[in-house]
């Protein structure tokens, strides 16, 4: 009986340990990134001027987003990286201040938004050539049609 208790016990304490390891630690090895607040696959996406699901709206209503006609989203996710390298230097050099993390994050915020408005443009230019046989095998194809849940699942790339 003893024994049993301790073991129960023992695992207790080491799947709480592990629980709080990952609960505390969601950052953990991302220290080690070439710009700490992006992933690999981030960057890429970024610098490739793919969606990331900026324009879900879009996409989940009906507004196909073909990839050709986002030329100026992967000149302004160059722009993004080049900020978040900038950003991510400034803190690890020690050399940011409050005034700087202000313009720093609002050039940032302000090219997110134009990357946005970009993708949302794509799909707005797209859906009015498009018949309506086209855009539903479209979204039969994306997975957006005859899912059990009503709610489509949603790629990261269109």
């Amino acid at each position: 009986m003893l024994r049993n208790s301790l073991v129960t016990l023992g695992a207790m304490l080491f799947a709480g340990t592990v629980l709080a390891q990952t609960s505390h630690q969601p950052y953990a090895g991302q220290d080690k990134r070439a710009i700490k607040s992006l992933s690999e696959s981030e960057i890429a996406d970024l610098v490739a001027g793919r969606g990331m699901g900026l324009a879900k709206a879009a996409e989940l209503n009906g507004y196909p987003g073909p990839m050709h006609v986002l030329e100026h989203a992967a000149a302004l996710g160059r722009e993004i990286v080049a900020r978040e390298a900038e950003l991510d230097a400034a803190f690890a050099a020690d050399r940011i201040d409050a005034a700087m993390l202000k313009a720093k994050t609002d050039e940032i915020a302000a090219l997110l938004g134009r990357l946005r408005a970009a993708h949302f443009a794509a799909h707005l230019e797209t859906k009015p050539v498009l018949t309506a046989e086209q855009i539903a095998r479209y979204n039969a194809l994306r997975g957006y049609s005859g899912t059990e849940s009503g709610t489509p699942h949603h790629p990261r790339r269109h």
